[in-house]
């Protein structure tokens, strides 16, 4: 083990958060910030040796996450969703970097898989994700799609995680309807403009284009074409929302 701290957010993660911790064998501390699960996620976690926080979320991911950097034991913290896991040779490159000890932001190649879906393109496709870094001066900020926010010159980091990231269609469209109505209330927030000619009717067609011929989504056949129609209704849906969030308060 090497002393490094895992943190993972977890909310009614029963069916993932055994696999994930174990995956996590390498390091010295464990910590689950778990928003108060109705499961078995708390007692599957301190089963495993990991120690859990409740604390409400709430939505706000990034103050979830500084939390959790504000736990932490050791020097160094790892980032990790429960529906992914660590693969060996990112096991050991992370074993690698602790030890060394250089102060550097690691990133992490993660690739992307839906259960009994194989698509590799367009959406799924492998994407970076900053997640190895001194907890010094380390915060995180947003609420969808929070953005870690670092002083430390970012590196990439050799291996991969995978993230599994949906069991079933049912899953996929609860977490659609509920990032969708997430990204509005931010975008709101921000005071971000919303046309509609130009982010309802052209902005979902350029993401379509952009994951299905751009991002190879259709060398993954008809669930490559699934998967990119449906984030053209994902891109549509969240400047929906925007749209009648102004026009609900009169500034439409």
């Amino acid at each position: 083990m090497v002393d490094v701290s895992v943190l993972i957010l977890a909310k009614n993660e029963e069916r993932n958060i055994e696999d994930c911790i174990k995956s996590c064998s390498f390091a010295q501390e464990i910590i689950v910030i778990d928003d108060y699960s109705i499961d078995a996620t708390k007692v599957i976690s301190e089963g495993l040796g990991a120690r859990v926080i409740q604390r409400g979320m709430n939505g706000d991911w990034g103050g979830q996450q500084t939390f959790a950097i504000q736990q932490a034991s050791n020097k160094w913290i790892f980032f990790l969703d429960a529906d992914e896991r660590v693969t060996k040779s990112l096991a050991s490159a992370i074993c690698d970097a602790v030890i060394k000890d250089e102060k550097n932001a690691y990133w992490i190649e993660r690739k992307n898989k839906f259960h009994y879906n194989n698509a590799e393109h367009g959406v799924l496709r492998p994407d970076w994700v900053c997640r190895l870094m001194p907890a010094e001066g380390s915060h995180v900020e947003g609420y969808v799609h929070p953005a870690i926010v670092t002083p430390y010159p970012n590196k990439k980091l050799n291996g991969f995680m995978y993230h599994y990231t949906y069991d079933n269609w049912d899953q996929y469209f609860c977490k659609f309807n509920n990032y969708t109505k997430l990204a509005a209330e931010k975008y709101k927030k921000q005071s971000k403009k919303c046309s509609f000619f130009k982010d309802i009717v052209l902005r979902p067609m350029w993401a379509f284009i952009k994951v299905y011929l751009l991002q190879g989504g259709f060398l993954d056949g008809k669930i490559g074409w699934i998967l990119s129609v449906n984030h053209y209704f994902y891109t549509m849906n969240k400047y929906v929302k925007l749209y009648y969030l102004y026009k609900s308060n009169g500034k439409l």
